[in-house]
Formats: structure tokens, C-alpha cells, sequence
């Protein structure tokens, strides 16, 4: 398989799109922060193994989707090229921001360990409101990712490679749980995602190696030196 790039690609991103959003959608059941004190300096001191093991989920899970949002934009090679393209690119950059972040869990826990909640609170408020912070990590970057993701399904479903509910069940279950506050309600939210791609990833895996070169676009036939254009 690793000699052959059709293959190699094919799989790597189908078994992406079934594991990646899976570890999020597994990262925020355990996460002690969703279903205890919405203090994180508090919740993650509860129960430091799970605030540990939870880190670790999201970041490989946010890293791991980047990867595999460049094989979602294979589909917009030949149609839709532009939106898959530009989208592409800006959420795999938000996918990098958000496990960029997932430092300051541990930063949470050494501070509720040492402080008081509203102390913890305080210094942690100041850490993350200094400017390089805020613009290099958080503004804009770290929404490209889940409101991205809808926007390059949209663009895979206009290059007829998903059906229309893909996009929508995405959209619906990143940017909704946006209007709720993170907790036991974002379960739902972030779990509807992971099937509609796990099926998207599925797909991609049973599709076979033609059906993915396909997507390819024609190779532009050489002009011959002296041939008429």
C-alpha cells in the first residue's frame, strides 16, 4: 500500500475521516469538565486522569482531522475546486490552532491545585487575553476548524461525492453547539458529526482505487513542437 499513492491516500483518509472525529466525540463523554464544575481548574482536579486523557483525545483528534480534511478536498479537484480549496486550507489551519490550545489543561489543573477557583480563574484570564495569545491562537484561527468542516462538505457534496445530509449533519452538530454552553448538551452535538463522517469515511474506504482516481483531473494533453495547437 505504501507504494501505491492511489491506495495510500484512499486509506489514510477514509480511516481518518472514521477515527478523528470519533476521539472528539469520545473526548467529551470522559471529559470531567462536562459533566462536572464548568470551572475547569475545578473539574479537571476531580478527576486528573480523565482531564489528561481527555486532552490528549482532542489533540490527536484535531490533528488528526486536518490530515484527513486534505483527503475531503481531493473530491473538489475536478468540480467545486475553489470552495474546496480556499475552505480547505483555513479549516485545516483552525484544526492546528485548536490543539495548540489544549496546552493551558494542564496550566488549569497546576493552577486549581494551588489556588482558589476564582484565583485560578484571574491568573488564567490573564494569561490568555494577552494580544499574541488572543490574535495567534484564538482569533480567527481556532473557529476555521468547526465551522469550516460543513463548508468543505458542502463544497465535496457540490462535486457529487456525498449526499446532501453529510454537510448538514456536520453543520448542524459543530456550529449548533456553539449556542450551548459546554457541557453535557454538546455530547449530542459532537456525536452527530462523528457518524455522518464515519460514514463519509466508510465510503471512502469501500469506494475502491479507481472510483478515487477518478477524481483526478484529465491530464493536459503535450503539445508536439511543430504539432498545430
Amino acid at each position: 500500500m505504501l507504494k501505491n499513492q492511489v491506495t495510500f491516500r484512499r486509506v489514510t483518509a477514509g480511516v481518518l475521516l472514521i477515527v478523528a472525529p470519533l476521539l472528539q466525540a469520545v473526548a467529551v463523554v470522559v471529559d470531567p469538565g462536562t459533566w462536572g464544575d464548568d470551572r475547569e481548574a475545578v473539574s479537571f482536579g476531580d478527576n486528573p486522569v480523565l482531564a489528561q486523557v481527555q486532552s490528549a483525545l482532542y489533540h490527536w483528534s484535531w490533528m488528526l482531522m486536518a490530515v484527513a480534511v486534505l483527503g475531503l478536498v481531493h473530491f473538489t479537484r475536478r468540480r467545486a475546486s475553489v470552495l474546496g480549496h480556499v475552505s480547505g486550507g483555513l479549516t485545516i489551519l483552525g484544526y492546528l490552532a485548536l490543539s495548540a490550545l489544549l496546552m493551558i489543561d494542564p496550566v488549569e489543573w497546576y493552577l486549581g491545585q494551588r489556588n482558589s477557583p476564582e484565583q485560578a480563574q484571574k491568573i488564567l484570564d490573564e494569561m490568555l487575553n494577552l494580544p499574541g495569545v488572543i490574535f495567534g491562537f484564538q482569533l480567527p484561527w481556532m473557529f476555521f476548524g468547526l465551522l469550516g468542516l460543513p463548508v468543505v462538505l458542502l463544497a465535496v457534496w457540490r462535486a457529487g461525492a456525498v449526499h446532501w445530509w453529510v454537510p448538514l449533519v456536520v453543520g448542524v452538530g459543530y456550529v449548533g453547539s456553539f449556542a450551548v454552553e459546554y457541557g453535557p448538551l454538546t455530547v449530542p452535538f459532537w456525536v452527530a458529526p462523528a457518524v455522518a463522517l464515519g460514514w463519509v469515511g466508510v465510503k471512502v474506504l469501500r469506494m475502491g482505487d479507481a472510483a478515487w482516481a477518478a477524481y483526478y483531473p484529465a491530464p493536459v494533453p503535450a503539445v508536439t513542437e511543430g504539432a498545430p495547437a
